[in-house]
């Protein structure tokens, strides 16, 4: 069995426990294996044998890419940190660094709820979208979904529909 040793706890991390979580935090997260794996930087192969415990070996980094798309934590995987985080406000920050007016937390939240872009938001959001750190929209994601009551899944699509209608360089990353 795989096992990743994390120094902080000196325990062993199985593979196949670890790929449970990451499917279950990814579903809940509305996210498609092809997904997950592009937004990671992964082969879907090799999420694939990541979720399903099928792996012999993985390196740390790789394991620490996906961990950090989906805000878990190595000791042991949990939500913790990311719930103590404001994701909509960290991404209202980032989406605003370059401009006079910063959009509101609220706004951004639903514009990716909705997939339609708030008036004179259109540079944040293409700011967003195409230079913020992935692990950054995924939480906004996750933050605007539970905010406004939908499922995840329904926010990625209208992020894709964000993407298309922006013309944003990274738009292959969101659809």
């Amino acid at each position: 069995m795989s096992k990743i040793f994390d120094n902080s706890s000196d325990q062993a991390v199985d593979l196949s426990n670890l790929g449970t979580i990451i499917r279950e935090r990814r579903e809940a997260l509305g996210l498609t294996q092809s997904r997950l794996a592009q937004l990671s930087g992964l082969s879907r192969q090799t999420l694939v044998g990541l979720e399903a415990g099928a792996l012999s070996d993985l390196g740390f980094n790789r394991v620490a890419q996906v961990l950090a798309v989906l805000g878990l934590d190595l000791d042991p995987p949990s939500q913790a940190a990311r719930a103590r985080k404001r994701g909509l406000w960290m991404a209202a920050k980032n989406a605003s660094v370059s401009y006079v007016h910063e959009v509101p937390p609220d706004t951004l939240g639903h514009a990716l709820v909705s997939g339609s872009v708030p008036k004179g938001y259109a540079a944040h959001l293409t700011h967003l979208l195409d230079e913020a750190p992935v692990p950054l929209v995924v939480m906004a994601v996750e933050e605007a979904a539970a905010n406004e009551g939908v499922a995840p899944k329904a926010v990625w699509r209208n992020v894709a529909k964000l993407a298309r209608s922006l013309a944003v360089h990274r738009h292959s990353l969101w659809t």
